[in-house]
């Protein structure tokens, strides 16, 4: 019956049965039990109880018994190391058993188990193991040096065994050679002194244990070879020599670590013919090893990577066999494409450029990139091809994909780069496909090219003003170069609409951002262009690369500085681009249009670290200067380990409809331990209202690496309420006579009023107006209201009437509103503006 059977019980009380089973006489029984305790233990299942009655199993002359319980035991030594000193005894007489296959597995065993009270029981017999008679015990023996120098290093090196390993190269048996070889290459690895140097007299012996060695035993071989600094030219073209047989082997690992040691070798040959013709040999092994599995051809392809770049020119008559396959899988296509920039040349360019082309028409979006991505490197890298390159990349834009013709502009802008003042042509093209590009590194390079080439394409202007239409909510990649752009436009034409785009990009960099690189280069172009107009293209130009050129062009007129900067202050240009240091803060200071870091403390928090993932969210509705409603956001990432992009918001239907203008979070990426404030501009529509007129609001903001996070929060009524909530005292009167008591809600306030007129600027502030004051026996009396923004563009009209005894606590408000749900929060709204 299969040993499956084994796995397959469910019965409880079985350790029991299993030590029972132990103990019997009857060996078949007892090997059962064992199998069935070791079939627990490959599971799960603690049978860690068990120690001693497997251990009692040990004194067998059954080899399939005595493999089990070395099994056992390897497993849980560690956990019973007081234990496991009862096996000594049994290992030290199996190193001495008249059966090799005993003698070895009791010294691999005693290496497995990496106990330190044991390891000093396996000194003597590991010493006679290593001498031992039969190969397979020494070559056995030679591997548990290597295993018992990881537990104790001071130990194997004071008992001399480095010394028997070094000797054991010599072995007249190729397998101990391999293994010894295979032990000091591992304990060299692992250690800071020379352990395993090859001289002259090691080398003959290595090589002569070549050609009998098992596969793997001459990998270890021919690692440990590449080590070896040939004497002369001579020395080397023998290693050469001998280690060529091995290119022609069936195992890849073989061959290349045979090319690794002949490439090693070939550099200390003298004769630069030979050296070729050595390099030429190695080509068609490389290319066989490329018929594999995929696995293996992977594996080949990153070798031939490094090759390649060590020798460049060893498979430059083979290109054709990287072409990808159809059937290829995406990680060797992307080693082929690698190694076809790097094989690259005047020759293979145009077959190369061939084949690149159709590999754009692909469907896996991520290979088509690299593919258009690849055309690019190879017109940068092979300036004689440059030309046909960008003939390719512009009939993949003709073809009009948005991917690849995102693609393409990323990498025009680096051919424009290598190439400055060539392929203007291309320009118009590129202009065409704005539409086409939504990928911030697309946007971002075709802003480049056109601030670049400003002053060669007829409407930059337009195009410029196109991207700054959405700038608040573009990436901080693409705002950066709006403002360069921008700025490169005005420098080469200094016209009055470029001098309107400069005035509205800068503001929105200064005033409307919380990315810190974008707002100090705003500031610092602000600077230099609201200084004195001599110096500015001079300057500008170090500052933006423009180039010779454009230090002749037309000086253009200062722009003007921001407003609330102090003019007076103004540091000189010259002192702005040398230290930055502004003793005023006009640049870096509190006057740069945001919110100190510290501003967003007034933010409940919404969302907790715990909750959020190690982000922390604090949020709420605010309504701005001018009456704007916006969702004011300050983002943590206080343990999410990773940096933190791609914010997005959505707010679920609520009863004031209230829906952000974009979804996207204007934040720069969170790199642990950073936060940002942004603010998220909202409007009403009808169409998100519920019907309830309720302030809860469920929020749901997306990150990239994060997922999906639920918030909940609430709408304030004070930010609903209107600049224009005055109404007239007669009109105040009608409307609270016209309410019926239905309508009228009362709650006390525990608030204390000292003077009516601070308490009734305070509740003006907060846009509630008092219509009327009026002292009755005993209090005073002010009449408030206010109109609250409903979904559908009406208004609710809020009318409450504040009793109170100035310096007491306690304010008696009373509501009345067609809209009896707003009363909680007109309550709160009162209490809010008068705490």
């Amino acid at each position: 019956m299969a040993d499956g059977r084994f796995f397959s019980t469910t019965k409880k009380g079985e350790v029991a049965e299993y030590k029972n089973d132990l103990h019997s006489l009857d060996r078949k029984s007892q090997k059962n039990a064992v199998k069935r305790v070791i079939a627990a233990m490959t599971v799960g299942k603690d049978v860690s109880s068990l120690f001693p009655d497997v251990v009692n199993c040990m004194q067998t002359e059954d080899m399939e018994l005595k493999k089990l319980v070395y099994l056992y035991l390897i497993n849980y030594a560690k956990t019973q190391p007081d234990l496991a000193i009862m096996a000594v005894n049994t290992f030290v007489k199996d190193t001495q058993d008249p059966n090799p296959l005993i003698r070895a597995l009791a010294v691999r065993t005693m290496g497995c188990i990496r106990v330190d009270k044991i390891t000093e029981y396996l000194c003597d017999p590991l010493q006679r193991c290593l001498k031992d008679e039969d190969p397979y015990v020494r070559k056995t023996a030679a591997v548990c040096v290597a295993k018992l120098y990881d537990i104790s290093a001071e130990m194997v090196e004071d008992r001399g065994f480095l010394d028997v390993l070094r000797d054991m190269v010599g072995d007249a048996n190729p397998m101990v050679v391999a293994n010894a070889v295979a032990a000091l290459a591992e304990i060299q690895a692992s250690s800071s002194g020379p352990v395993f140097v090859i001289d002259g007299a090691v080398l003959t012996k290595l090589l002569r244990a070549l050609n009998e060695c098992s596969e793997w035993g001459q990998v270890f071989i021919l690692d440990a070879l590449a080590a070896y600094t040939p004497a002369d030219s001579r020395d080397a073209e023998g290693i050469v020599e001998r280690v060529a047989a091995r290119l022609q082997h069936a195992n890849g690992a073989v061959v290349l670590s045979a090319i690794k040691l002949i490439l090693h070798a070939a550099k200390y040959i003298d004769d630069a013919g030979a050296r070729a013709a050595i390099h030429k040999k190695l080509a068609p092994p490389l290319v066989t090893l490329l018929g594999a599995e995929p696995e293996i051809q992977y594996v080949a392809l990153r070798n031939i990577d490094l090759i390649v770049q060590s020798v460049p020119g060893i498979l430059s008559h083979e290109v054709k066999v990287f072409f990808c396959k159809y059937n290829d899988p995406i990680y060797v296509k992307t080693e082929k494409l690698e190694i076809m920039i790097k094989l690259a040349d005047e020759k293979n360019i145009d077959q190369m450029l061939l084949e690149l082309r159709e590999y754009a028409s692909e469907v896996d979006v991520d290979f088509v990139r690299k593919a258009v991505r690849a055309v690019g490197r190879c017109a940068i890298s092979l300036e004689p091809a440059a030309e046909r390159c960008v003939n390719v990349l512009l009939d993949l834009i003709q073809g009009r994909v948005s991917y690849v013709v995102q693609e393409a502009v990323v990498v025009l802008r680096d051919v424009f780069r290598r190439y400055p003042g060539r392929y203007e042509r291309v320009i118009a093209p590129l202009c065409e496909c704005l539409e086409a590009l939504d990928e911030p590194e697309a946007k971002a390079a075709m802003v480049w090219i056109i601030g670049e080439y400003a002053d060669r394409i007829d409407n930059a202007d337009e195009l410029l003003e196109q991207f700054l239409e959405g700038f608040p909510e573009e990436s901080p990649g693409v705002q950066l170069a709006l403002v360069t752009a921008t700025v490169k436009l005005f420098l080469r034409k200094p016209s009055e609409k470029p001098q309107a785009l400069i005035q509205l990009v800068l503001s929105y960099a200064t005033q409307e951002t919380d990315s810190p690189d974008l707002r100090d280069r705003a500031y610092i172009y602000w600077r230099l262009l609201s200084a004195d107009p001599a110096p500015v293209p001079d300057l500008l130009g170090d500052l933006l690369d423009l180039g010779g050129a454009d230090a002749d062009a037309a000086t253009p007129a200062p722009v003007q500085a921001p407003t609330t900067h102090a003019a007076a202050g103004a540091p000189d240009v010259l002192d702005l681009l040398g230290g930055l240091s502004v003793s005023n803060g006009a640049v870096f200071g509190a006057d740069a249009g945001r919110a100190a870091p510290g501003a967003a403390s007034h933010l409940p928090v919404l969302l907790a670290a715990e909750a959020g993932k190690g982000l922390v969210i604090r949020g709420g509705v605010e309504r701005e200067a001018g009456g704007q409603l916006a969702y004011q956001l300050h983002l943590e990432n206080a343990g999410a380990g990773v940096p933190l992009d791609g914010f997005m918001i959505q707010l679920n239907k609520n009863g004031w409809g209230l829906v952000p203008q974009s979804q996207t979070i204007p934040v720069p990426q969170l790199a642990p331990g950073a936060s940002a404030s942004a603010r998220v501009p909202l409007v009403q529509n009808p169409a998100s209202a519920t019907p309830a007129l309720t302030p809860a609001l469920q929020v749901a903001i997306k990150v990239s690496q994060l997922g999906v996070l639920y918030l909940a929060d609430a709408v304030p009524l004070a930010a609903l309420l209107r600049e224009d909530g005055r109404t007239s005292p007669e009109a105040f009167v009608g409307a609270w006579q016209a309410l019926p008591d239905a309508a009228e809600q009362a709650r006390t306030l525990p608030l204390v009023i000292h003077a009516v007129p601070a308490a009734q600027a305070s509740l003006e502030a907060a846009r509630l107006f008092v219509m009327a004051h009026k002292s009755v026996p005993g209090a005073e009396v002010l009449y408030v209201t206010g109109a609250a923004g409903l979904p559908s563009g009406q208004r609710a009209q809020l009318l409450l009437e504040l009793r109170f005894v100035p310096g007491q606590r306690g304010v008696a408000t009373v509501f009345k509103a067609q809209e009896t749900s707003l009363a909680p929060a007109a309550f709160d709204a009162v209490a809010a503006a008068l705490s």
